[in-house]
């Protein structure tokens, strides 16, 4: 049964460490920053680049560090992606040892050996049986971070060695997998043509393109139809394969759902209903199993994102009350269409309550294995729910839940010999209040007790920005904690998802700047705590998050020791002209629209390039240089004007990366530069 899963947000990358958000990017000029070229051969006792980083300014990394480091580099566990649509067996997503990239493997029953499905340079998170019996698997790969994700069929029936997969796809568009018909072994599909426009000439218009295919014969693809921008996904395939339930997603609050008829492409708007003034976000799920409902997700009623079933002859809305007043972020239904299985994210963790499909009553559960839900779904054919978990002490695991809710782990998370994941810091969601009375929370990680006195801090901020910090496995930055002694805060400012829609609209268009002043309310209230020290603060973000690093190295210049900047905007205008052509009008509503005059001048005062003077702590930029998100060029021209006056810059840029680092070896390289930045800043 299909599975909807919200997330923290349906278009953003949104991490709550800056290492976590994976893309890509492209832009028009770049400042005269050296390419990468093949390293020298590295000194005794120094460990070398390798051929796709460019380093500048960052000192050589010591062997010594990188052996010191040791397995805080090699957390593994696995991700759940798809039930065998026959048999009980899983396929899941993992990176084996001494691998630089996640793959699929297929697991055929619980805690067995796992099966190498995928081996490539580029990883693999998004997959599906061929629903009939298996036959094959569908899975999306980009290349380089780049985020075009091209489609290829894998056939599941061969064994061992030699799978050789087929390309599906046109290799000018970026795809995505949206589903398969419930009767037939074909696949629907979107694909957005890229734009190839030159600088300065004009753009063309986006559009989503909906096809259906049968991937074994992926000439005869049909096109069902072209619709206008590039938010469109489809969230439900009606029983008797007639409907289509899609969802056009307008910003994080505003999202519509339409309903198409697969025959002829002919839509019509289900939610909001023509005519009705109604900004809200609207997500479809699932049919109920006479076809004469959509069940769906929506935050209409209040704050917060709760299920409805929506009665599609006559349009009538139900609100079904759950009681919890937080985020629904997912939902999954059995095949019979009698137990929903609902995700909820309550206050940043990620929790499981079940419910009669029909009379939408509570159904009792067993106690659920300690930690945050990564993914839930059930399987087709035995009402089974697999189900993915982590939390302070480990990285994902996956279990079962069978029809009578007993449990069963399938998956072993694996922990680096030497190193007692027991012991691992739970966060603690903590609280202060902003300039205006605003109250922000955020999730805080102390180093253990052997540590004493006040303790340096990092502040790392999310992406998005609709992104949230959520409670979770920290991975590689537990040896900030246990080995360096350095407080880990994870802040949910304004505009972060999961506390409301007020709260998520908080910093839109002009009112950018209020979530950096939450961060400075954060600043003071880390001057009030007694474990500690103000006068050590080094923060970091990742794309929002890199935007919000470099707002505060402007902002409050004299309160931090360094920043580390990774795939941020740094300046506005520049990024919207140049972010990828998909996204730019799904950033525009989020930013303000750089068109109009009064908001281009606003967004050219508070961007940090602007206000680069103001920059006093040593600066750390991290990009890939395929990021369509938001294009390397964000990164050379903060990194080419804060060098100018002198400030000390280090620079990291990965040619075979895009937004964020997604390849061990890269992954490591920048974990030792970034110990060496703290040694020098945070912790001098």
């Amino acid at each position: 049964m299909k599975m909807i899963n919200l997330g923290r947000s349906q278009i953003a990358c949104a991490a709550s460490a800056w290492l976590l958000c994976v893309a890509s990017a492209m832009a028009q000029t770049a400042p005269a920053i050296a390419q990468a070229t093949q390293p020298a051969p590295a000194a005794r006792g120094v460990l070398a680049p390798n051929a796709n980083l460019l380093v500048q300014g960052i000192p050589a990394v010591p062997q010594s560090l990188a052996d010191k480091v040791g397995g805080y580099n090699d957390f593994r566990g696995h991700g759940f992606v798809a039930w065998h649509p026959t048999r009980r067996e899983m396929l899941v997503t993992h990176r084996k040892a001494g691998a630089n990239t996640a793959q699929l493997y297929r697991v055929g029953k619980p805690m067995a050996a796992l099966e190498q499905l995928t081996d490539a340079a580029d990883p693999v998170s998004n997959a599906s049986y061929e629903p009939s019996g298996g036959r094959y698997i569908v899975f999306a790969r980009a290349t380089g971070g780049d985020e075009v994700a091209q489609l290829y069929r894998l056939d599941s029936r061969l064994d061992g060695q030699g799978k050789e997969p087929v390309l599906l796809s046109n290799p000018d568009q970026r795809h995505a997998m949206a589903g398969w018909l419930h009767k037939r072994s074909q696949m629907l599909f979107t694909s957005v043509p890229l734009d190839r426009t030159a600088a300065g000439g004009s753009r063309a218009q986006v559009l989503t393109q909906l096809w259906l295919m049968d991937p074994e014969q992926p000439a005869q693809k049909r096109q069902i139809a072209e619709l206008p921008g590039g938010g469109w996904g489809v969230g439900a395939v009606s029983w008797d394969d007639k409907q289509l339930a899609l969802s056009e997603y307008v910003s994080a609050n505003e999202s519509r759902i339409w309903l198409m008829d697969l025959a002829t492409g002919a839509k019509r708007q289900l939610l909001p209903a023509a005519g009705e003034p109604m900004r809200a976000s609207h997500f479809p799920a699932v049919f109920t199993r006479d076809n004469q409902s959509l069940l769906l997700l929506s935050n209409r009623f209040g704050q917060f994102v709760e299920p409805a079933r929506l009665t599609l002859a006559n349009g009538k809305l139900e609100r079904l009350e759950t009681q919890i007043p937080w985020d629904v972020s997912g939902l999954t239904q059995t095949e019979d269409g009698k137990r929903l299985a609902l995700q909820f994210n309550i206050d940043g963790r990620d929790e499981l309550r079940f419910y009669d499909a029909r009379s939408f009553k509570p159904l009792p559960a067993p106690q659920m294995p300690p930690g945050s839900i990564g993914s839930a779904k059930y399987d087709r054919t035995r009402n089974e729910l697999a189900f993915s978990v982590n939390g302070a002490q480990g990285p994902s695991q996956l279990f079962s839940m069978d029809a009578k809710g007993a449990l069963q782990n399938w998956t072993q998370a694996y922990t680096p010999p030497g190193i007692d994941s027991r012991q691992f810091t739970e966060q603690q969601v903590v609280r202060w209040t902003s300039f205006d009375g605003q109250h922000i929370s955020g999730l805080l990680s102390l180093p253990p007790a052997k540590f004493s006195g006040k303790r340096p801090v990092v502040i790392s901020i999310h992406g998005g920005p609709e992104g949230q910090a959520t409670v979770g496995f920290l991975g590689r930055n537990n040896y900030y904690l246990q080995e360096l002694g350095v407080a880990f805060i994870q802040p949910n400012v304004r505009g972060s998802s999961g506390f409301g829609k007020t709260f998520l609209d908080l910093d839109n268009g002009f009112k950018r700047e209020d979530s950096v002043k939450d961060i400075g309310a954060l600043l003071d209230w880390i001057a009030t705590q007694p474990n500690l020290d103000a006068s050590r603060v080094l923060v970091t973000g990742g794309s929002y998050g890199g935007y919000m690093t470099l707002a505060v190295a402007t902002n409050y210049p004299e309160r931090i020791v360094g920043a580390l900047d990774v795939v941020g905007i740094s300046h506005f205008v520049t990024f919207l002209n140049n972010t990828e052509s998909y996204r730019r009008d799904l950033r525009r509503v989020e930013y303000g629209d750089e068109r109009d005059p009064a908001m281009k001048a606003f967004l050219e005062q508070i961007s940090p390039l602007t206000k680069s003077a103001k920059i006093k702590a040593p600066l750390f930029v991290v990009q890939g240089k395929n990021d369509p998100r938001v294009p390397y060029t964000e990164a050379e021209q903060i990194v080419a004007k804060v060098r100018e006056q002198g400030t000390p810059v280090w620079y990291l840029r990965a040619d075979n990366e895009g937004h964020g680092f997604a390849r061990k070896e890269n992954q490591d390289y920048l974990f030792y530069a970034t110990i060496m930045f703290m040694q020098q800043t945070l912790l001098k």
